[in-house]
């Protein structure tokens, strides 16, 4: 179970410790980001108190903010609508008035890199473009990428339309060259701001496998994306240096050294 006071408790004083406010006006529109891989509790999903009291916190010092809570599922069993009813997340967006959005179906823009050899050329959402995107990840090792944390979370960005190339998974074109398939994506789009969920975190892969023992109890807060998974590497005990996707934005997307980010522990 997860200790609902770590959210409750921790997540104003870090936010305002962080700046996030310093980032938005009140006219602005955040797309709040969770990780919904798949219908599957915390810790392997992003909790939804956790985004409740994100919400909460902007809704109360920027009441005119437009809030969206987006996520494309990488399932092909069932839709990201599902994901939301089974994860309490239609229901917050009832009580919030926040609007859900499935990323999967989302108009798109075609975009294209020459420094990105993985992908030349990718198709993401075109409401990527006119938001402030807040990620907030969990903390979890991955079977294939090491870790996946706020960068890897970006892949539910991703259509599956373009990056359902075999398999049994809707964004399985990224299980070729992993690390090089994060890194490209996030050289067109990575998050402005990210939340840390290190309460608990997955110890050995991130659908399966132990818990972190003891539970980790902290959030973490930043807005350079390679810092933060860089201290997630941290905290799962692994070398940032040693994951690809991370190491090759180290000096581009920010600075896995020294770390630029704001933590709390219960």
């Amino acid at each position: 179970m997860r200790d609902l006071q770590i959210s409750t408790q921790l997540c104003p004083p870090l936010l305002d410790a962080a700046g996030l406010l310093s980032a938005l006006d009140d006219d602005q529109t955040v797309l709040i980001k969770p990780n919904l891989v798949e219908a599957l509790p915390p810790p392997i999903t992003t909790p939804v108190d956790l985004i409740a009291e994100l919400i909460h916190y902007l809704h109360q010092r920027l009441p005119k903010l437009r809030i969206l809570i987006g996520e494309g599922t990488g399932s092909l069993d069932y839709d990201t609508v599902h994901v939301f009813d089974t994860l309490g997340y239609s229901g917050l967006a009832r009580q919030t008035g926040v609007k859900l959005i499935n990323l999967n179906s989302e108009p798109l823009t075609r975009h294209q890199r020459t420094d990105c050899h993985r992908w030349p050329e990718m198709h993401l959402p075109s409401l990527l473009d006119q938001v402030f995107l807040l990620s907030v990840p969990v903390l979890k090792a991955h079977s294939l990428a090491g870790v996946t944390l706020t960068m890897k979370n970006m892949m539910g960005c991703a259509p599956p339309s373009h990056y359902q190339q075999g398999g049994n998974w809707g964004k399985s074109g990224f299980h070729l060259d992993i690390q090089a398939a994060i890194s490209d994506l996030n050289r067109y789009r990575t998050p402005d701001f990210t939340l840390l969920d290190a309460s608990i975190g997955m110890a050995e892969a991130h659908l399966w496998g132990r818990h972190c023992q003891p539970p980790v109890g902290r959030l973490a807060a930043a807005f350079d994306p390679v810092a933060i998974d860089a201290y997630g590497c941290e905290l799962l005990g692994r070398s940032w240096q040693h994951i690809g996707h991370i190491e090759k934005n180290h000096g581009i997307l920010g600075q896995a050294t020294p770390l630029n980010l704001v933590e709390v522990a219960s």
